[in-house]
């Protein structure tokens, strides 16, 4: 049994919630952080087009937490660090993006995209 997960890309002016799909494309390794990190990935993440699946713009960096998601995967990033502290129920910490889903497929404009 599948699940499915209807997205909503909603960017919004300054200071607003910005989600979008990204691939993973790297781990990042830190012998030493800050508390807050403890006990959670850092993967590097690149911006994709929806339809096409291609990869565009700059390699971010964004916590993984609770999700297993690993290089190739698909996935549901958010850019916004309020909802990250929310997400992972911390105090306000230095998190800004994060990972909030491994993505199996989008319907979008009458086509389904399969990422596997």
């Amino acid at each position: 049994m599948a699940l499915t997960l209807i997205i909503c890309f909603i960017k919004a002016g300054r200071g607003g919630l910005d989600l979008f799909l990204a691939k993973v494309i790297g781990n990042v390794w830190a012998t030493r952080k800050i508390p807050a990190l403890n006990e959670k990935r850092l993967l590097l993440v690149q911006k994709m087009d929806t339809l096409s699946g291609s990869t565009t713009g700059d390699v971010m960096l964004a916590v993984c937490f609770k999700i297993d998601a690993g290089i190739g995967d698909t996935v549901l990033v958010c850019d916004e660090g309020s909802s990250a502290n929310q997400h992972m129920g911390t105090p306000p910490t230095p998190i800004r993006t994060f990972i909030f889903a491994v993505v199996d497929q989008v319907y979008s404009e009458g086509r389904t995209t399969i990422y596997t």
